[in-house]
């Protein structure tokens, strides 16, 4: 009864009138103490035309790989919208670390949007304090602040959850559970803040908490959304983390929709995809928006990506597996095809070199290709734009991390440390703007061919 009462403290300052709405919980033990605070809705989409996303955060964002599956797709799956993105993840980083370089690694590129997930190292790996909670929100206020002071709108995301004592972390102390229920209060803290300085929140630590659960469930006990480690998600993980920041902009979802007239032969298909030919139901299709792709052409798969016919859904390290504990293809990659009019009870969708077959009944309601056909004729081109998003978020690393810190050793005059740093600054960013160019270069449109047959 007291583990779950700290759980709740901080609450009382703005929850005097009535009880707090909390999250629906999963039945079982293993969520009896915890009281998760119901977190607030999006409304509509706040990703702006020609934002510039800055994705900060520890360790877990300096893995580059939720901040990579979330360039990949605000790159590729709403190209439209003419996103560009940094990731600023540094190990070990607790908030106040990033407050005291934050000008001058992340404002200096005056970004627009923010998302930031800390907390994991802020909780200090030991049962709940009210030092923990209250040092938390004071820098996170003092971060938000920061960047709405820039002019920059700011996703809050919380820590995400461990599934096991960090064997790194000599001052450890505790019980898993005593972690997880630190991190619970850490969340509860950060939608405080949010709804204070009215700035979006991004649940991590439930959704994730939820799905570790449930992955077990399904895919046994060595299934960890934490990861390996317990702290460091692999992919299933991150899988889940840049659902949570792509849902908190607000993104529909909606990436296309090709609408067949079989009695016409006739398609029609909206923005990002144009109509290259048409005869006798097969149709090609030339398209600049891709659908999201959770696995990669071996030969092209860069840094562990998930490869086509080899990842094994019911690991932790498959995106696909993360993809069924979310509704990631329902609420953020549906690519859609109706058939309407048809004749025969049965058809055959080939596209790329699958092929499925479908009732008369499911292609009039309209099948998410997405969803249908995880490999497809994009993977090869999703592939070469994400390398080069690879490419361009590692040397982001390198350039805050080594290039930038060149100037601390060689003098201690604040005015030659600025120049320095200045001069540094403008010769990385040449090699930088080189990557960014590289990644719109290797976007191109995909022509492909959608072919039915009546069975």
């Amino acid at each position: 009864m007291r583990t779950k009462l700290v759980c709740l403290l901080g609450l009382i300052p703005w929850t005097l009138t009535a009880s707090p709405q909390l999250e629906t919980k999963p039945a079982g033990a293993a969520f009896e103490k915890f009281s998760p605070l119901k977190a607030p809705a999006v409304s509509g989409q706040v990703l702006h035309a020609g934002d510039r996303l800055a994705i900060c955060g520890d360790s877990i964002t300096e893995q580059k790989m939720y901040s990579r599956l979330m360039e990949d797709y605000l790159t590729m799956c709403v190209p439209q919208l003419r996103v560009t993105v940094r990731q600023y993840g540094w190990s070990g980083e607790r908030v106040p670390g990033f407050l005291v370089r934050m000008t001058n690694d992340c404002l200096r590129f005056h970004p627009t949007l923010a998302t930031t997930c800390y907390g994991m190292n802020d909780h200090e790996y030991r049962p709940y304090e009210e030092r923990i909670g209250q040092t938390y929100e004071t820098n996170s206020v003092r971060m938000v602040e920061a960047f709405k002071a820039n002019g920059v709108r700011v996703i809050l995301g919380s820590p995400g959850n461990v599934s096991k004592m960090p064997g790194w972390v000599k001052s450890a102390a505790g019980t898993v559970e005593d972690l997880n229920l630190n991190l619970c209060q850490l969340r509860n803290r950060d939608i405080g803040i949010a709804r204070r300085e009215k700035v979006i929140f991004a649940d991590l630590f439930w959704p994730m908490f939820t799905a570790w659960s449930a992955g077990q469930q399904r895919y046994g006990a060595d299934f960890g959304i934490p990861g390996g480690d317990g702290v460091h998600p692999h992919w299933a993980g991150h899988t889940l983390m840049a659902y949570a920041f792509l849902k908190a902009m607000g993104l529909d979802g909606n990436l296309g929709t090709f609408a067949v007239d079989w009695k016409k032969n006739k398609i029609h298909v909206t923005a990002g995809h144009e109509v290259v030919s048409a005869a006798a139901g097969e149709f090609t299709i030339s398209s600049s928006r891709y659908p999201f792709c959770p696995s990669e052409p071996a030969a092209l798969a860069k840094a562990n990506y998930p490869v086509s016919g080899q990842d094994e859904v019911a690991s932790d390290n498959s995106i696909r597996a993360g993809m069924t504990l979310i509704p990631f293809n329902q609420d953020l990659n549906r690519l859609t095809l109706v058939v309407q009019r048809g004749v025969a009870s049965q058809y055959r969708v080939t596209w790329g070199d699958a092929d499925k077959v479908f009732t008369r009944e499911q292609l009039a309601h309209g099948i998410n290709l997405a969803a249908e056909f995880p490999v497809n004729p994009f993977s090869a081109a999703f592939a070469k734009v994400d390398a080069a998003v690879v490419a361009k978020q590692v040397f982001e690393t390198k350039e805050m991390k080594e290039m930038f810190r060149r100037t601390e050793n060689r003098s201690r005059d604040m005015a030659q440390i600025t120049a320095q740093t200045e001069r540094i600054v403008g010769e990385t960013e040449k090699e930088h703007a080189a990557l960014a160019a590289a990644v719109q270069a290797a976007f191109v449109p995909v022509t492909h061919v959608l072919k039915i047959t009546a069975l």
